[in-house]
């Protein structure tokens, strides 16, 4: 039987389990990683899993020991000391009135190493805040890492818009630049509150069926053309990619569906006004956004973690 650790953003790595040890699933366990003494829970590995690990062989994660009654109660205490020490840190950051957003303090077991994870706008030049903190944290490492914002929502984790876990804190392991030309081509309402996610940033899920639209969108009309039905001239006022029907605004006012190989775009120039007269509130009150501060930019992931 195979074994694994959930690290964090939810990246799991196997375990260098020695013979004849046995292991729960749901244990918690004391392991040796490139930042130090770490407690991670123990997952249970499936056949399918083990079959792909065995092919690429990823470097395995060293087991020190099953987390005692003893441990237990340090990793407590510890996780005690990281909630103050995240306040000490946000109290330093603001003395030295610098621009970054504490995100998580992390303490490994064996107290000799703490860990800011922080984002921030722009380079920060903390020199003056890492006199502090190694003055406040005598005897451990100190390590300040800067993170960017989809990276922090990963670890924050969380619920999306879609009512489930956010994709970054649960399969998503790397991220594809996303700009405001995937909502638009997908025909999405281009509202940041519907295209944004928690992180500040458009959806990542805006990439799942781009490919998609992109191939139902073949063969059909663009907006505003002018396009022959079979109930006469019109215009095209929207587009239903999946369904490969085109909404038409015929001559007499009325809006009706068309299958999109039952119209032929017609070189004329019809009188037909397809602007809505209404706006709704989100569009009224964001017509003025810049769009460009959703797109991923070098704050967006930085892999710092």
């Amino acid at each position: 039987m195979k074994y694994a650790i959930r690290l964090i953003k939810n990246m799991f790595a196997p375990l260098d389990v020695p013979e004849n040890t046995e292991l729960e699933h749901g244990q918690y366990v004391l392991v040796n990683t490139d930042k130090g003494e770490e407690v991670f829970t123990v997952f249970v590995v499936n056949s399918q899993i083990s079959k792909l690990w065995e092919k690429i062989n990823p470097a395995k994660i060293k087991l020190i020991r099953v987390l005692t009654k003893d441990d237990m109660e340090t990793l407590a205490n510890i996780k005690n000391e990281e909630i103050e020490s995240k306040l000490k840190c946000a109290a330093l950051i603001q003395k030295h009135k610098l621009n970054m957003n504490l995100t998580r303090c992390k303490i490994t077991f064996d107290r000799k190493k703490i860990i800011f994870y922080y984002t921030a706008p722009e380079r920060v030049d903390f020199r003056e805040l890492l006199k502090s903190l190694t003055q406040t944290f005598r005897r451990m490492r100190i390590d300040l890492r800067h993170i960017g914002v989809r990276d922090e929502t990963a670890i924050l984790e969380g619920i999306g818009v879609c009512g489930k876990q956010y994709c970054c804190a649960s399969f998503l392991k790397k991220f594809e630049p996303t700009n405001i030309k995937l909502a638009k081509d997908q025909g999405c309402p281009v509202t940041p509150a519907k295209i944004s996610g928690q992180c500040g940033r458009l959806l990542c899920c805006l990439h799942y069926e781009y490919s998609n639209y992109i191939e139902a969108a073949k063969g059909m009309p663009p907006i505003g053309s002018s396009v022959m039905t079979p109930d006469g001239i019109g215009k095209v006022f929207s587009l239903k990619f999946l369904n490969a029907q085109v909404s038409v605004k015929l001559e007499d006012g009325k809006i009706k569906d068309y299958d999109k190989n039952s119209i032929d775009i017609v070189d004329a120039d019809v009188n037909i006004d397809i602007s809505t007269e209404k706006k709704s509130y989100l569009e009224e009150e964001t017509e003025d956004f810049d769009y460009k501060q959703l797109e991923d930019d070098k704050n967006s992931s930085t892999g710092n973690l």
